[in-house]
């Protein structure tokens, strides 16, 4: 009898041990790798937004980050992108198109969640793309409503008559937004014209380029010029030539006006989006793009006082300053 009753207390302790080795494998870890193309505010603010909201949903106890820079570098993408495939992270977030590019070429099953990526179609050569990827991708959309932006132009600058579109040839979704932008001024009667650089060493001689012979110089969301505000308001502020950008971190940097949406609001949607994916709530497959719901008209003080533009008419207009 005394030898069953040990035997009995041995298998309670035994039971009990394995129960509590069931709980502790009930609490997963997920290993989320965040690849971003290059330091500049929009997209720090998005992969903040992210980190947080995938905390948020997750618990910070639950979810293990890896963040990695590119530092602008596209070849660097593709390297950063491979260790963290061959980690096999549960869920990779590629912050700008080039990262998006190399986390599509780099895997066909992890899960990728892209943001800060203007058009999908654009960015991953989808003919008549139509919201959805499909497959182990999808994501959230920088895109603001390009015929508002063209339009800004127009009414606030209304005597220009040549308007300059200065972009990184190397970003499709750039080239993307200067076609529809293209387009939209030509057929309000203005000209205009391409000055595209390959890439941040050349950025000021094109930069002085474009504001010699225009009257308004336009940037699209382009993580290169995002990354050179400096060098471009050196080179284009002095000539008096406005510009009027596709986000609220060039036009800081070296705008005047723009339309722009909350990257922190971008990459928080992104990351609810993984919460989901990571829980088992929702299949990548059938998840389409995400795209930003408010739009704020914002203006650059410093710049507009220097080239004498009202600010005061611009609040009339709608217009809030860049804090």
């Amino acid at each position: 009898m005394k030898k069953l009753l040990v035997m009995l207390l041995a298998l309670v302790m035994c039971l009990s041990m394995a129960a509590c080795g069931g709980d502790k494998d009930e609490a997963q870890v997920y290993d989320v790798a965040v690849i971003q193309l290059v330091p500049h505010p929009a997209l720090d603010a998005a992969t903040q937004g992210f980190q947080e909201a995938l905390i948020a949903e997750l618990g910070a106890e639950n979810v293990n980050f890896t963040v990695q820079n590119a530092q602008g570098d596209p070849t660097t993408c593709t390297t950063i992108v491979n260790d963290f495939v061959t980690k096999n992270v549960d869920l990779i977030m590629a912050n700008a198109t080039a990262a998006l590019q190399a986390a599509a070429n780099g895997t066909t099953k992890i899960p990728v969640l892209g943001t800060s990526v203007t058009e999908y179609g654009t960015a991953l050569s989808i003919e008549d793309f139509t919201g959805l990827v499909g497959g182990n991708i999808s994501g959230t959309s920088d895109l603001a409503p390009l015929d508002q932006q063209a339009a800004m132009i127009t009414d606030i600058f209304p005597e220009a008559k040549t308007v300059a579109m200065l972009y990184c040839s190397a970003e499709a979704n750039s080239a993307y937004q200067v076609k529809v932008v293209t387009d939209l001024l030509t057929a309000a009667g203005l000209t205009v014209v391409d000055y595209s650089f390959s890439d941040s060493n050349d950025i000021v001689s094109v930069a002085t380029a474009a504001a010699a012979a225009a009257d308004v110089i336009y940037i699209p969301t382009d993580n290169t010029a995002a990354s050179c505000t400096e060098a471009i308001n050196g080179a284009v502020l002095p000539t008096g030539t406005p510009i009027v950008a596709g986000e609220e971190g060039i036009c800081s940097g070296c705008g005047v006006v723009t339309l722009s949406i909350s990257y922190y609001d971008l990459g928080y949607t992104t990351g609810k989006m993984a919460a989901q994916i990571l829980s088992g709530e929702a299949d990548i497959a059938d998840m389409e793009i995400a795209y930003a719901e408010n739009f704020t008209k914002k203006y650059n003080k410093a710049n507009c006082d220097a080239l004498n533009i009202d600010t005061a008419a611009l609040e009339a207009k709608g217009y809030v300053a860049i804090q």
